[in-house]
């Protein structure tokens, strides 16, 4: 079973694990499990992969180790934790005079390449250490169980807890150690938020914003979508798009006013810029719903 993990002796490890063969439907529509388990390093031990359609989450449990991964070397010990793309080549290997134990994952989903894509545009790393580890040890706890399991719906539970880790995953996605200038981000777009939340339907411009608020416009874009997860421009979209659905819904106005008071504009490119968000237009939306 360990040449399933890794290509060296069993005797230099000791590993307990679940093989996981998910139903069609899971493979095809949800995230889903491949492999669970946990590993103690009986003597220096080294793991490595590349092209495998599948994402690895691991946690240090115990000891220290390095990581290395798309080039780079991560340091990592009791607390640490993993995620990378197990399509490119990673290896990860225990300190000789620190042998470490490891709680581990292999997971995939027809949308975890784009949640792994916007995990990493955040700012994620392969490597960071959360302040509760604790949060993580319980989905795969979870996990394991479940696993391990017959529940008739269990890879609709599944997909819940891979779903719970990829929301841990995105909160982590920022790492303070890194970031040492992030409560002043918070401090300074957090206004400019607000403002857009209260003046969606006015003429808004990045050079005014910046004036406005005292922050240069390059800074300023590049804080606010590391924060808010999307640039100014689609968090201004969304909000205009929101109010427009709301008018369109419980109101008698026209599309051409609602065009304009949401702050999008004039009848056609209201229509256009509403479909290319919603998938359908205006007037469709509003006999739809």
């Amino acid at each position: 079973m360990e040449s399933l993990f890794s290509n060296n002796p069993v005797s230099s490890v000791s590993s307990d694990r679940i093989l996981y063969t998910p139903s069609s439907f899971a493979r095809a529509s949800l995230l889903h499990l491949q492999e669970i388990g946990t590993l103690k390093a009986l003597k220096v031990h080294t793991s490595s992969r590349s092209n495998l359609q599948s994402y690895l989450f691991f946690v240090v449990t115990k000891g220290s180790g390095s990581l290395l991964y798309d080039g780079r070397e991560y340091r990592l010990s009791e607390g640490s934790c993993s995620f990378v793309n197990c399509q490119k080549l990673y290896s990860h290997t225990t300190d000789p005079d620190d042998l470490w134990s490891l709680r581990w994952c292999h997971f995939y989903g027809p949308n975890l390449p784009l949640i792994y894509e916007k995990y990493t545009e955040r700012g994620g790393k392969p490597s960071f250490r959360p302040e509760d580890v604790d949060e993580f040890q319980r989905v795969l706890d979870d996990l394991y169980s479940l696993a391990s399991g017959d529940d008739h719906i269990r890879d609709m539970r599944i997909n819940e807890q891979l779903n719970s880790l990829c929301t841990l995953l995105m909160a982590e996605s920022w790492h303070p150690e890194d970031a040492t200038e992030l409560p002043n981000k918070k401090a300074s777009v957090i206004p400019v938020k607000e403002y857009l939340d209260q003046h969606y339907n006015e003429k808004i411009k990045l050079d005014a914003l910046s004036q406005a608020f005292f922050i240069n416009k390059y800074y300023l874009t590049r804080v606010f979508k590391e924060q808010f997860g999307m640039s100014i421009t689609a968090y201004l979209q969304n909000v205009r798009i929101t109010h427009a659905k709301q008018m369109l819904r419980f109101s008698d106005k026209s599309i051409e006013e609602i065009g304009m008071e949401c702050g999008i504009g004039a009848l056609h490119y209201f229509s256009r810029v509403f479909k290319d968000v919603e998938g359908v237009a205006p007037t469709v939306y509003r006999s739809q719903w």
